[in-house]
């Protein structure tokens, strides 16, 4: 049995580059970016309005004039004119091109127009209301930096700069399995001594909040079915999560195999409540990594986002969060086992506040519904008071 921090640092350092793909643009929200991108042109890549109104020469302006004979209408996609003089203006609509020889825009709030005829209200400032080209990024320059996870915003950029397609970090093969002949499926009834599956279902969702999509496999209590759909499994994927057979139990076959199909075990044990038995390893022709979590509800879903949820970004390069909270309570951790408390939080002047969540400890998966995380408590003699701050994993945005 190891400390937690020891396994963190094992599981760390198995992180793994799995490569790049190239995905359309469509579906690239999410997904890390896997180099950087660049302007193709500059940014706008014209002067463009900014208000819809008139267009003008500001020298006219210098020189006293303030009515002008409107010349035409310039819409948004026209190509660009030509102001033919400056006692001349022309009515221009936002994201028009800027015509040659005009240099100021003046809002139709700020004028009035008559039988052709545009007349300022007031003296315009030269260069008003005008996005010059190359304002933003000139034509060369980086606009998006390899590492980061794609945003909406960023779909716009990448679109303007015609990227259709997109250099992505590559994602794992992840298989989830279940174990166990008291599961059925959610669709089912269960008869007293039964349970409906629900682990499995739990980490595809948190997986497909990282864009993958696992493949789902289930294995009774019998050794050779576990064999077979192990073997099948590590064969194929790069990553297996399991949930449940890792215990004492006489129906936890799940090391013993893992041992025979020639996995390396890295380590089983760790002193942390709940997660105990918690087993990992990795198999060495393959190079597949396994996480094979205790089969209690909490105690799968503190394993995937403390451990597993670090590694996937660690390995895609993401960076690791160092998220701390303030106790609204005090806690207690004695022992040798770290503690991992699920919390709901609530902002109160402008520190993140955490209280205990009530549950039945790590068997009660309806507490979850009300955490928004769990703080992470190494065990101390000394109380966790209220205003202390302490490392803290979120499970869900935070707003």
């Amino acid at each position: 049995m190891i400390p937690f921090k020891e396994a963190y640092r094992l599981i760390l350092d198995e992180s793994r580059d799995f490569g790049k793909e190239k995905i359309p643009l469509q579906e690239a929200v999410g997904r890390v970016l896997a180099e950087d991108i660049f302007a193709d042109r500059d940014f706008p890549p014209f002067d463009r309005a900014t208000r819809d109104g008139i267009v003008l020469n500001h020298q006219a302006v210098e020189k006293g004039r303030t009515a002008f004979e409107i010349d035409g209408v310039l819409a948004a996609g026209h190509a660009a004119a030509v102001l033919r003089h400056e006692d001349l203006c022309m009515e221009i609509m936002t994201g028009a091109v800027i015509p040659y020889d005009a240099d100021t825009v003046v809002m139709y709030e700020n004028c009035s127009i008559d039988h052709g005829i545009a007349r300022l209200d007031g003296i315009p400032k030269k260069g008003q209301h005008i996005h010059r080209r190359g304002s933003d990024r000139k034509k060369g320059d980086m606009v998006l930096k390899a590492g980061r996870r794609i945003a909406t915003a960023d779909i716009g950029i990448l679109a303007s700069v015609g990227a259709s397609v997109i250099p992505v970090k590559k994602l794992p093969r992840i298989a989830v399995i279940s174990t166990g002949d008291e599961l059925v499926e959610i669709d089912e009834f269960p008869m007293p001594h039964q349970l409906r599956k629900s682990n499995i279902y739990q980490l595809y969702a948190a997986l497909r909040e990282e864009n993958i999509i696992p493949l789902l496999l289930h294995v009774s209590d019998d050794e050779d079915i576990i064999r077979q759909k192990l073997s099948y499994a590590i064969d194929q994927m790069d990553v297996l999560l399991l949930s449940g057979g890792v215990s004492r139990g006489k129906f936890d076959f799940i090391p013993k195999v893992m041992d025979e199909l020639g996995l390396e075990k890295i380590f089983h044990k760790v002193l942390q409540r709940p997660g105990k038995p918690f087993w990992f390893g990795k198999q060495g022709k393959s190079g597949t990594l396994v996480f094979s979590f205790p089969g209690n509800p909490v105690s799968t879903y503190v394993c995937y986002y403390r451990y597993f949820r670090d590694w996937l970004h660690r390995s895609i390069g993401l960076p690791i969060g160092d998220f701390h909270v303030i106790l609204s309570e005090t806690f207690m951790v004695q022992g040798d086992l770290t503690g991992f408390i699920d919390v709901k939080t609530k902002w109160e002047g402008g520190c993140l506040m955490a209280s205990r969540v009530d549950g039945n400890g790590s068997g009660d998966l309806t507490s979850l519904a009300e955490a928004d995380g769990f703080v992470c408590l190494e065990p101390r003699d000394e109380p966790y008071y209220g205003g202390n701050a302490v490392p803290f994993i979120p499970t869900r945005k935070l707003v």
